[in-house]
């Protein structure tokens, strides 16, 4: 197999092979629940809907007026959460691609952090601060999906935190 002297393969690290890993491990993942959420659509509707209708909070008068429940809101919320959970996948599938490919690592970190950060404000701005705050899914005791957040913004930030620490090295030294 011959190299293009444009793309030379570069030596494949420990950070590099964490970040790849780490991509892939995340692609994977999120791949699996778009997956699960096209395939099985009904089950994460339904709590869609009961977050967005505050069913099953504690119905507390100052709180309800922000409850949605129009059914096509909900839907279209829900169809968004998957369109963006699938491109995100498909972004991080990219990334990894790319990692292992080893030619082009800028390219490889700039998708990594794209479909990381795509995950970071799904999960965290999302499900945690809009979700979890504005519509109360704490106080919910069926329809509570903070846990589940928590554990992909943090395999993302670590994932984001990784990938960024292969950054290009090769620059000037600094001095100390």
């Amino acid at each position: 197999m011959s190299v293009s002297p444009d793309h030379p393969r570069r030596v494949f690290g420990v950070r590099e092979a964490a970040a790849a890993v780490l991509t892939a491990t995340v692609a994977l993942y999120i791949a699996l629940v778009a997956f699960g959420n096209i395939t099985d659509f009904d089950t994460n509707r339904q709590f869609v809907r009961h977050v967005l209708a505050m069913d099953t909070t504690f119905r507390d008068e100052d709180l309800m007026w922000r409850a949605i429940t129009s059914r096509a809101w909900q839907d279209a919320a829900y169809v968004a959460i998957i369109v963006w959970e699938t491109v995100a996948a498909l972004v991080l599938i990219a990334a990894t691609w790319l990692w292992l490919r080893r030619r082009d690592m800028r390219r490889a970190r700039l998708l990594s952090s794209a479909g990381l950060l795509m995950l970071l404000l799904l999960f965290g701005a999302g499900f945690i601060a809009v979700g979890g705050e504005w519509f109360a899914m704490w106080q919910s005791d069926k329809w509570n999906g903070l846990d589940a957040a928590i554990r992909v913004v943090l395999l993302s930030g670590l994932a984001l935190l990784t990938v960024h620490s292969t950054g290009d090295r090769s620059g000037p030294a600094r001095s100390g």
